[in-house]
């Protein structure tokens, strides 16, 4: 059992219930607050690991009578809550619930860049679990961190969290005001990635030196301004019938030969 007491939750009246509720849901309240909320005791694990220090932790009575995980979330955590079963069901954000959720504030990383790094920038992406797959592969390559534009999906979303099995809350993410402006002062070369056959293939690009991927919109892909402020065009060759790839595959491939040697 947990050393550190949990204090009871019994009504969806509680203000900590109806906080954490909105967090799930609404990207405003998320920015307004400060706060984000993790779920699944090894997304907590791996946060808690990691150094991220948790405002609250949120169990089910199930997860704190039967789950191992929970006396050490517990120590990394200011307070603790316990709800019953029915209850945290109505919080979770996944088919399943584990029993565990995690309130924290999401790291603020400074908008410097790395002399030689190999950047991912992506501009209007809307879909979190294409975020979060890209920050987990961009997490695993050594990638130095991603650029998103204002107006991409929230990095600190649930959805995106889960996706990217924590490696957002690890990973730098900058997100520039002016994201167009930022890149054209970045020292290094910004590759727009684009489904042209006249643009460079990107296996005979050198990232030695390194540089910025820039990667846009899943349907609409890159905007004129995007296209302007890069410095080459770059493309996936593609032989086969396919006209396109997911925005997260792409930018896999691009990764990929960010960092080969």
């Amino acid at each position: 059992m947990p050393s550190q007491p949990f204090v009871t939750i019994s009504s969806r009246d509680n203000p900590l219930f109806k906080q954490i509720a909105k967090l799930q849901q609404s990207g405003r309240f998320r920015k307004e607050a400060g706060l984000s909320v993790l779920e699944g005791v090894r997304l907590c694990l791996d946060a808690a690991a990691s150094g991220c220090r948790f405002q609250k932790l949120i169990v089910s009575k199930s997860a704190y009578a039967a789950e191992p995980a929970v006396g050490a979330l517990a120590a990394a955590a200011d307070e603790c809550f316990a709800l019953e079963d029915r209850l945290f069901a109505k919080l979770s954000d996944t088919v399943s619930p584990q029993g565990v959720i995690c309130v924290f504030e999401p790291p603020k990383w400074e908008l410097s860049i790395r002399p030689n790094g190999r950047y991912v920038a992506l501009e209007r992406l809307q879909d979190p679990s294409n975020l979060g797959a890209i920050s987990r592969t961009a997490e695993a390559l050594g990638i130095d961190g991603l650029i998103l534009s204002v107006d991409a999906c929230d990095p600190f979303s649930p959805k995106s969290l889960r996706a990217s099995m924590g490696a957002l809350v690890r990973l730098p993410v900058l997100r520039p005001r002016e994201f167009l402006s930022f890149l054209r002062e970045i020292p290094l070369p910004v590759y727009a990635c684009v489904v042209e056959k006249t643009a460079k293939s990107v296996g005979r690009v050198d990232f030695s030196g390194g540089g910025i991927a820039l990667i846009g919109n899943e349907a609409k892909g890159l905007s004129s301004g995007a296209l302007a402020a890069s410095d080459e065009r770059i493309t996936i060759p593609m032989p086969g019938r396919a006209e396109s790839l997911n925005a997260a595959v792409a930018a896999s491939i691009v990764m990929w030969e960010m960092v080969r040697e």
